[in-house]
């Protein structure tokens, strides 16, 4: 068993592999900056509509 263990460590890694994992990695790294600008919009949109709001010179209700 440790024979097969060391030849499975000792193996060069497969290149489509390696190449897979770097445009996954990529792919992520795309993703959560897609995330940060979004909440970032909804951020400055919920503090828009807070804003328009709190400047409501008549009741909302009537």
């Amino acid at each position: 068993m440790a024979k097969a263990l060391y030849g499975h460590v000792g193996a060069a890694p497969d290149r489509r592999l390696l190449d897979e994992v770097t445009r996954l990695r990529s792919r992520v790294q795309a993703l959560e900056f897609e995330i940060t600008r979004l909440r970032a919009e909804n951020d400055r949109l919920a503090a828009a509509e807070a804003d328009d709001l709190l400047r409501l010179t008549e009741p909302a209700l009537t």
